[in-house]
């Protein structure tokens, strides 16, 4: 048996974790660019609290609040310019995966000269700034991978900067920042955590450890499952208590230590197009596709397909798939058009190769067809 596993970041949860932490600050830097998007760490409270806490301990920051959803290569090199030209000594990304994804490829943009041609080449001098991280949604995992996926408009699809440099110093996860996220936010981030699971325990990279967070991860997802549901069906975010919401931030932190260690699969391959062509939300678009690929692997690898849906206390792929449709509700419309260029995108991406049970491109067009149709 032959593995390596390496999850370098100092994890602090709990309430007031960051104001009861301040100290964690003072071996980073004296001075942050605090990175977030144009208003949820604002209304949150993360925003202040980390103001709070850098103040306490002298540090000086500025403020880059311009991410966009599903940042784009420009605005992570606006963000490190203004890194530079303020002499940031590291970097603070508060909010769900996209301040997140930027920050930490801010991070790595201030410290070394990288064009835009090699940006995702792997390939970079060992220099970054250093990441405090703050997550205020529970799906990406970011806060514990070596990963920042951005928007490539010339590959048209998004692209993951994925480096060891990138991995945060320490990530701050307090749940309360959550109790504001409506109920399909709340759906889409779990689902996207799910869907980190169970691709984890799908890569040729999955190891004893991996599986068995990966195991603990969609055990505790799943049993919220009835909770968002009723959430759902009467539209009302209350009923994600705070235990619930600690339940599924928890959850997502296992989630992306998983796919820290193996990748994700062909899910991410084929939900990417969605995303970027369809504006489908990430978490959604997982979820939409993640029971067909489920039913590919039951019949390719039985056993493997047993273990993951013992997991979520389901007997069969359908009965996943049943769950994700009432969960999602009516589809978009994809045309045969579009899946056929979908099919073509996946098919190229690393994570095919990535992927235990592979799927071939007529698998992956079939997949978007029984999603869809």
């Amino acid at each position: 048996m032959n593995y390596k596993y390496f999850m370098p970041t100092r994890v602090v949860m709990g309430n007031d974790c960051i104001v009861n932490n301040s100290n964690l600050f003072q071996s980073l830097g004296k001075k942050a660019l605090i990175v977030t998007g144009t208003r949820s760490a604002k209304s949150n409270g993360s925003e202040s609290d980390v103001k709070k806490a850098l103040e306490a301990e002298g540090i000086e920051y500025v403020v880059f609040d311009k991410v966009m959803s599903n940042p784009t290569i420009s605005c992570v090199y606006e963000g490190a310019r203004i890194a530079k030209e303020n002499n940031i000594d590291f970097i603070i990304p508060i909010g769900g995966g996209s301040p997140m994804d930027a920050g930490k490829a801010i991070a790595l943009l201030a410290a070394q000269t990288i064009d835009e041609e090699n940006l995702f080449s792997g390939i970079y001098e060992d220099k970054v700034l250093p990441i405090a991280i703050v997550p205020t949604t529970a799906g990406t995992g970011s806060e514990v991978t070596q990963y920042a996926i951005l928007t490539n408009d010339k590959a048209e699809t998004k692209t993951s900067i994925a480096t060891d440099l990138i991995f945060p110093k320490v990530a701050f996860l307090d749940p309360k920042y959550m109790t504001q996220l409506g109920v399909e936010t709340t759906i889409n981030t779990a689902i996207d955590a799910l869907s980190h699971a169970v691709e984890g325990m799908l890569s040729v990279k999955a190891s004893t450890i991996s599986d068995a967070l990966a195991v603990e991860s969609i055990r505790m997802i799943m049993e919220v499952t009835p909770i968002m549901l009723e959430a759902l069906e009467s539209n009302n975010q209350s009923k994600f208590d705070l235990k619930t919401r600690e339940i599924l931030l928890h959850a997502s932190l296992i989630a992306g230590m998983v796919i820290a260690q193996t990748g994700t699969t062909a899910v991410h391959a084929m939900g990417y197009s969605l995303t970027y062509f369809k504006d489908i939300d990430h978490g959604r678009a997982n979820g939409l596709l993640l029971g067909d690929y489920l039913r590919l692997v039951e019949e390719q690898k039985p056993e493997l397909g047993k273990r993951i849906l013992n997991a979520m206390n389901m007997t069969g792929s359908k009965d996943f798939k049943d769950l994700m449709n009432k969960m999602f509700g009516k589809k978009e419309v994809i045309t045969l058009e579009e899946i056929s260029k979908f099919s073509g995108l996946a098919i190229q991406t690393r994570n095919i190769g990535n992927c235990i049970v592979k799927p071939t491109e007529e698998d992956i067009v079939q997949m978007f067809k029984d999603s869809f149709y």
